[in-house]
């Protein structure tokens, strides 16, 4: 079945399905934002930007993808072929990728991260936004990885922590206990930034900011989850 599944066809089919969704979703879902103000003057502004959302949140980030307005914008997604039909889909969905992942450790690049690095970089460089999910492709869950940092400095671009959830939304199971929103949800999405990393960052001064961003965004999810949890209050 797995194998099945991995076939061309099949991630085909996965990547129609999951367009069909999130274009329902995105038609359909209730928004609020916070800390927005700042990311709107970055998108509407000639600067390259990266956003960094949780592995577990790409559903809810296909369906806020309108806040980027005209910006050019890239998505990393690793070159795993579980990745491949969540790459299909972005595509259908106006979102092109970046096809790779950027390694655990300073220094090192996983599969395709070399590429997909000075992809990146490239990007940004002509005036694009890079999303990144920072404890991606494999975890663990929320969990920051060095990449991301790595990517900021080489960039020398503002980066924005994003937060989102919606209610009620499809939990599953896997690693990064990933939630896809139901139409007609309340969502909402929490940004925290500008931040940027020193271009003579070194390895000591890249961990702190690299262990900072992670508390932030952890923060600004947990953020997001009970901002919505309050209204199920009311």
């Amino acid at each position: 079945m797995k194998r099945l599944l991995r076939s061309r066809i099949a991630q085909s089919l996965l990547a129609w399905l999951v367009t069909f969704y999130v274009e329902m979703v995105t038609a359909t879902l209730r928004w609020r934002f916070e800390g927005r103000a700042l990311a709107d003057a970055a998108i509407l502004s000639g600067e390259g930007v990266i956003g960094l959302f949780w592995h577990g949140r790409i559903a809810h980030a296909m369906a806020c993808r309108r806040i980027m307005r005209d910006k050019p914008r890239r998505v990393m997604i690793s070159l795993s072929r579980d990745g491949e039909f969540i790459a299909m889909a972005a595509a259908r969905l106006g979102i092109p990728t970046i096809r790779g992942s950027a390694g655990r450790q300073e220094g090192a690049l996983a599969k395709g991260g070399a590429a997909a690095f000075r992809a990146a970089v490239k990007t940004i460089e002509g005036g694009g936004a890079v999303l990144v999910t920072p404890d991606g492709p494999r975890g663990p869950r929320e969990t920051m990885q060095i990449g991301a940092v790595k990517l900021a400095r080489a960039g020398r671009c503002p980066v924005f922590l994003m937060g989102l959830a919606a209610r009620p939304a499809l939990r599953f199971g896997g690693w990064d206990g990933a939630r896809i929103p139901l139409p007609f949800s309340r969502a909402c999405l929490v940004i925290d930034g500008p931040l940027r990393t020193p271009a003579d960052a070194d390895g000591a001064a890249m961990e702190a900011t690299r262990a900072d961003w992670q508390q932030r965004m952890t923060l600004a999810q947990a953020q997001a989850e009970a901002r919505l949890a309050r209204v199920d209050r009311r």
